[in-house]
């Protein structure tokens, strides 16, 4: 089973898009795929038509494997499980920091409940807490998408920062830019800058800044469902291949 997260520590950046387009790739490529929601606003679930189990509070998710289990909903495509998100996850910090090994107890939670899977990809809420460092531990790759400004440099920096502080290993940092505007110059210069500075971090797919990415509210299907052929979908594949077949760094 693989665990893959699409964090940023900034908002706004494409991270909920990411996570449901991700997830479909792989389930179109033949990989039994659980989305599991980690954001209490719920995005991901609103995008698959799936509304979420009130009983699935804090300590149920962490330790009752079968109210874990039978809060995944199925999506509308094949091979493809949401396990959404209720208001109550706001409260995974309080109660994480009460209980021991604390770092350790989401990926416990998942591989019990998730074991079915091939794939479980999380959508992450943008800070640094108590569950982000569980999702860090977790995770076998951590899909940052990264808007190329200069603020989102500062934020990636300081993810980099916190990787290194907290002797956590930066190989699983796979970045990306997101939300990208090529007509831009300051878009041009801060990738060509990021690269430079993190030449090892960054995948080379990019996600363009495109209408319809922003229609998925309205069509709740990921991209590749009612635009096909678009630059979106073509983008959200490119992802998907380089982060299944790329080469990962070693340092």
């Amino acid at each position: 089973m693989k665990i893959i997260a699409c964090y940023s520590n900034k908002g706004g950046v494409g991270k909920t898009a990411t996570s449901v387009n991700l997830a479909y790739a792989y389930a179109q490529a033949g990989h039994k795929v659980l989305l599991c929601d980690l954001d209490p606003q719920g995005a991901s679930g609103f995008y698959l038509r799936v509304k979420p189990s009130k009983k699935l509070t804090d300590a149920r998710f962490f330790e009752d494997v079968e109210r874990f289990t039978k809060s995944i909903r199925a999506s509308d495509f094949d091979a493809f499980d949401v396990l959404p998100a209720n208001l109550t996850f706001r409260d995974f910090d309080v109660f994480l920091s009460r209980m021991r090994n604390r770092r350790s107890r989401l990926k416990k939670a998942l591989v019990k409940a998730g074991s079915d899977y091939d794939v479980i990809v999380l959508d992450c809420p943008p800070n640094f807490s108590t569950l982000s460092e569980n999702i860090f531990k977790a995770a076998d790759q951590i899909v940052v998408p990264v808007i190329p400004t200069t603020l989102s440099e500062r934020t990636f920096d300081q993810l980099v920062t916190f990787f290194d502080t907290q002797g956590l290993p930066k190989k699983k940092i796979r970045a990306f830019f997101s939300m990208v505007q090529r007509r831009k110059t300051l878009h041009l210069q801060t990738m060509q800058t990021m690269r430079e500075l993190y030449p090892k971090r960054f995948l080379q797919a990019e996600v363009p800044f495109a209408a319809d990415i922003e229609k998925m509210g309205q069509h709740r299907a990921p991209v590749s469902v009612y635009a096909g052929r678009s630059a979106a979908s073509t983008a959200y594949r490119a992802l998907f291949e380089e982060l299944e077949n790329g080469v990962v760094s070693s340092k």
